[in-house]
Order: structure tokens, then sequence, then C-alpha cells
């Protein structure tokens, strides 16, 4: 902490300063003075506070033994609850609601290699800039405040859903996730020597060595030497080697398919099993990853440095980094994970008799959506049309029409265009859901969760087509995923608040999309597991049950 800064009216303000060290700087009070004085005001939860980003604040004040208390008030989140496809910076909120514009941090301390630290920026300067800062957070909750007042469901997701959230994720980051290096470094190991190996294998099938990190190489030996087919073509005019075009390729020939491999595995090694272990703490022995609140548009929290979200699970060597995900001695891991949970909102606010039955009776939801798509008895459904449901089903989610659904499958767009329109015959109250949505989306320029959240479609109205065709696509997706973002936050909250209630030992350590996982001391396992899976079931109340499944083992992998 260089320096503090407060504000209690508009137009006015106060800064501290505590640590600027330069040639002539003034005589300043001491740090540690300073804390003891404040402290008993802010950990005081009687005395209302507000700030700005104030998850960053709570860090930096944990770091320094004091637990700020009574934060009412957010202006980053306000600003996202009221218009999540915004940006939040108190810059472009100033300069949005205020017509504003302060002194940007650049503007003091410089840029690039020349940046000074803010130590080092003269006190007046930095008075002004600080208090700049605190005054113009309190002007901007004075602007946005009476807009949250004036429409009760937003309000409600930024009190009763946000601003909790806000301070259970602090507590999350700051403790952390245990990790074992050693358990990544094998890994990293294995992953290099099978990397190896691929790349032997693609020489031998190319008839040279190449880098299979060089698209141009690559593209040479694939339309060059192999004269495999070109499925497109980048803006230059050279054939396309991205993702798309080698899983499309890697159907039918091998190199494409051994090119994809090695790529997935070096990706896993270098942000993974040879990342992580540099990003553990080394005061705890653990990775704190930040949460990213006010990021996704529909909710969701993003995770970053490093990511914890993105952590692949289709392919045996990307589960196998939740491995190094452990329990310290004596604690498990439990991984509690909503299931279905997008299908389960679509089919409450459907209202689909159809899939609302097949649910109430606790049906295979795949397996059911096969027999009537297909025509045939439940027992008679076979794997392959399941797996053809469970397209069908999780693409409409995501608005898939026909040429999404036929490439997908790997069939005619006839035959796809066909199966969506059977699915709609059986599935009515889908298609109406769908059609009601986009008109909504269309003309209010948004679309709802349940819960109230607006998630802001801003193509829909005046994009060119594609962008208002993908808008549309999302105008279906985004109040199911919305939906789960609310419930997961929900879900959240209340475990935490039984935690807290019950004083007991067991810790929140991640959020996954739809899964939260904590850290559980062994005797308390027989408590937390059962009532944790009662508490993320009962959030809110569907017409379609929610079901939360459990596990629990040594390291995340186990336990997922």
């Amino acid at each position: 902490i260089v320096g503090l800064s407060f504000a209690v009216e508009p137009g006015r303000a106060a800064y501290v300063p505590l640590a600027h060290a330069y040639p002539g700087a003034p005589e300043q009070l001491p740090l540690a003075e300073v804390l003891a004085l404040l402290r008993p005001w802010l950990e005081d939860a009687s005395r209302p506070k507000l700030g700005q980003n104030i998850k960053y604040d709570l860090h930096v004040l944990a770091n320094h033994g004091i637990a700020v208390r009574g934060y009412r008030h957010d202006t980053l989140l306000e600003s996202y609850v009221l218009e999540a496809h915004r940006p939040h910076s108190l810059e472009s909120l100033a300069e949005r609601h205020l017509e504003r514009k302060g002194l940007s941090y650049e503007d003091l301390c410089g840029k690039g290699a020349n940046q000074i630290p803010f130590a080092q920026v003269d006190v007046e300067r930095a008075t002004r800039y600080s208090g700049e800062d605190s005054e113009m957070t309190l002007h901007v909750h004075e602007a946005l405040w009476p807009r949250l007042e004036a429409a009760p469901r937003l309000r409600e997701v930024y009190e009763r859903i946000e601003m909790p959230v806000c301070a259970i994720l602090q507590r999350i980051e700051r403790h952390g996730v245990l990790i074992d290096a050693r358990v990544l470094a094998v890994q990293s190991r294995e992953l290099a020597e099978r990397m190896v190996a691929l790349e032997h294998e693609a020489y031998a099938i190319a008839g040279q060595p190449f880098n299979l990190g060089s698209p141009k190489q690559i593209g040479e030996i694939l339309f060059g030497k192999l004269a495999l087919p070109v499925k497109k073509k980048t803006a230059s005019g050279a054939p396309s080697t991205d993702e798309d075009v080698l899983q499309t390729l890697a159907a039918d020939y091998p190199l494409p398919a051994r090119i994809l491999e090695h790529r997935g595995l070096a990706k896993l090694k270098g942000t993974y099993t040879d990342k992580l272990p540099a990003m553990v703490n080394p005061a705890t022995g653990r990775v704190h990853t930040n949460y990213a609140q006010a990021v996704a548009v529909t909710g969701r929290l993003a995770s970053n440095d490093p990511n914890l979200q993105n952590i692949p699970v289709r392919t045996p060597e990307g589960r196998r980094i939740r491995e190094a995900f452990v329990a310290p001695p004596g604690h498990v891991i439990l991984s509690a994970d909503y299931s279905q949970i997008e299908l389960r909102i679509m089919a409450h606010i459907s209202e689909d008799p159809g899939l609302l039955r097949a649910f109430a009776e606790g049906l295979d939801v795949h397996r059911a959506t096969a027999s009537e798509v297909f025509g045939v008895p439940l027992a008679e459904v076979s794997s392959e049309q399941r797996r053809y449901a469970k397209v069908i089903n999780f693409g409409l989610i995501y608005g898939m029409g026909a040429f999404g659904l036929a490439s997908n499958l790997g069939i005619e767009q006839k035959a796809a265009r066909d199966y969506i329109d059977r699915y709609f015959t059986r599935f009515a109250g889908v298609k109406r859901y769908m059609d009601e949505t986009r008109a909504r989306a269309a003309e209010l320029g948004y679309v709802e969760t349940l819960f109230g959240r607006r998630i802001y479609l801003t193509d829909i109205k005046g994009g060119s087509g594609p962008r208002r065709a993908a808008a549309e696509r999302q105008a279906i997706n985004a109040p199911m995923q919305g939906t789960a973002a609310d419930l997961i936050k929900l879900a959240m909250i209340a475990v935490q608040g039984w935690l807290e209630r019950e004083k007991l030992g067991t810790k929140l350590i991640m959020q996954v999309h739809d899964e939260l996982v904590l850290e559980v001391p062994e005797r308390e396992l027989d408590v937390v597991r059962p009532e944790v899976e009662r508490l993320m079931q009962g959030v809110a109340r569907l017409d379609v049950a929610l079901l939360v499944e459990a596990g629990v083992g040594g390291n995340w992998e186990e336990a997922h």
C-alpha cells in the first residue's frame, strides 16, 4: 500500500500518503499506525462502504491482516448487472454516466519500459489522482444506484447474487488449491516422450522431417507433397491448416490426426504441466486463480492466472491434469456437479410436456429423445440413435441449425433438417420457446434469465446477416446458460453460508462451470457431502428437479 484515498461526498476527497519514496518526498505517517487507527472502522460491518472492484481491495487489505466488512456496493458490479455488454472500468463508467474524464494511471506513471512505480509519483499529483478515484466511484454509484432501484429484478440479481458471490470468490481465491508439482513433472515428461514419438510417426508418413508447429510447413506437406484435398483457404489464398480443416482431414488421413494429437499435447504441456508448478505461491504451496466476475455477459465466471475452467476433460491426458489438484493430509476433495443443468432449464422454461415427463420419470433424456425422434420404443433405442439425440438436444440448446447438426453428425443437410423437423413435431414446446424468445429478443434487444438477469444481444437488431443470425442463436442459449450461472452462484452462497454457520473446516476451493469443488476434513465428510447436495438441489424450485452428482477422492480427478 502506497496510500489510501477516501470520499464521503461528491466533489471532495482525501488522500493519506504512506510510502512515497523519491528525492524531496514529504515525511509520511507510518503504515502500521494508520492501519491500526482505521482497522476498527474497516472491520465494522455496520459502517457502510462502497468501492470499485472491491474484491481487489479486500485482497490488498487482507495482505495487511485486515478483514474488511461492511461493503454495501461495488460500482463494477452495479454496472455489470445493469449492462453486462459494456466496459466496467472506472474510467469508462465515468465517461459514460458522468461525462467526466479523470487522470489515468499512465498520466502519472508513464507507459511501457519508462513507467515508474506509484511510490515515485509526486504526493500532490498522487493526491489528485487517488482522491479523484474515490470521489468518482462515489459519483458513479450515485448515478447507477437509482437505476438499479428502479428495476427490482436487476436489483435482486445485484443484492442477492453478485454482491454475496464477490466476497465468497475473494475467500476461494485466497485459500487457493493445493498442487502436487511432482505429479505434473511426471506428466510433463510423459507428454514430451509422446510428442517425440508422434513427430517420428509424422515424419515417416510425410517421408521427411518438418516442423509440426509451423502452419506453412504443414500446408506444404499436406497439400503440396501429399496432395490432400484443400478444404478452405486463408485470407491470403493459402490452403488453411486450422483446427476444423485438420479435424475434417483426420477422418480419412493419418497425418492430420498425428498433427492434431501433437498440437493437443503441446498445449497441455505448455499451459498446464509446465506452467502450473511455476504458478504455485511458495508461501502457501497453492495456486491462486483470479475469478473475473464481470466479464461474461451470461453471468458465468471466468478464471485466469491460471485458468482452472479450461482444463480439457475429453482426453485421458487432459483429465490426468486434475490428478495434480490434491487434498492436504487428513482431507479429501469433494466435487459436486449439477447434472444436465441446461437441459433441465430448457424443460422448465419451454414447459414442453415431453421433456418434463422424461425428467419427472427419471428417464435417460437422450434415450427418451431418440425414442421420439426415431419412432422406436425406449428399450430398442440403439447407442447410435442415442448419440444422435444427444447431439440434437445440446445442439438445439445452442441454437444450432441443420447445417451445424449435419456437420456435427457427419450426415447430409437434408437428413439433419428432417431430424430437427421431427424433433420439433414431438417437442412442440421447445419450438414455441425458441420462436417466442427470438421475437422477444429482437423487440427488446435482450433476453432474461429466470432470476431477471438481462443478457443484451447487440447485433440482434442492427447487425449484418451472419451477426444477426449468431445473435439469434445466442438468444436461444443465453437464458439457459445465464440461469445455470445464477444457480451455481446461488449454490455457492448457500453452501458457504452453511459452512460458516456450522463453523466447519471445509473450504470451497473452486467453481468450474456447473461444479463446486471443496476441500473437506475427513471427519466432516459424512455431514458435508449430503448437505452440499441438498443445498445445491434446493436453491431454486423448477418444474424439473435439480440433480447434483457428488464424488470424493484424494484428488480432483478421483472426485470427479
